[in-house]
């Protein structure tokens, strides 16, 4: 059994260090599909969403009401106002305490997104407890039933 103990210039030296571009390329690989997959996994589903069966919260003795009707008018307490004068409207009713949480209520029949505005002119206006108000489930009538006509 022979073993050379001398070291020859020709013979190649040991590289170490571990070679990286192959899982740089898996890498890239797997963060493109990531990026083409992601916006495909999200739907769009239309909801009917139901009325609520929590037990309602405790009222405050003066509630400040914002409601938007189904002809999209808004309306604080019981008076109606433009949306330019909705902050006006709604600092004269709360003292200009903008800790006071503010009821918003819309009409079933009006878009997702006009209730979505409203709540934004109210946080422009500076009012960031923003409360929605829906029926209690037991009160809500039955949706396939249908409303008695009134008489003039």
């Amino acid at each position: 059994m022979a073993v050379r103990l001398s070291r020859s210039d020709d013979t190649l030296e040991e590289n170490h260090d571990i070679n990286v571009t192959p899982f740089i390329d898996v890498m890239l690989v797997l963060l493109i599909i990531f990026m083409v997959a992601a916006p495909l996994s999200t739907v769009d589903i239309n909801v009917d969403l139901p009325a609520s069966t929590a037990q309602p919260a405790q009222r405050p003795d003066k509630p400040v009401f914002v409601t938007i009707k189904p002809d999209l008018t808004v309306a604080v307490g019981e008076a109606q106002v433009n949306r330019d004068g909705l902050a006006a409207a709604v600092n004269a009713a709360t003292g200009n305490d903008r800790q006071q949480r503010i009821f918003l209520r819309g009409d079933k029949t009006i878009a997702y997104g006009n209730v979505v505005d409203m709540m934004n002119v109210l946080r422009k206006a500076g009012y960031l407890k923003i409360a929605l108000v829906g029926l209690d489930a037991s009160q809500a009538p039955d949706e396939n039933e249908t409303a008695p006509a009134s008489t003039p």
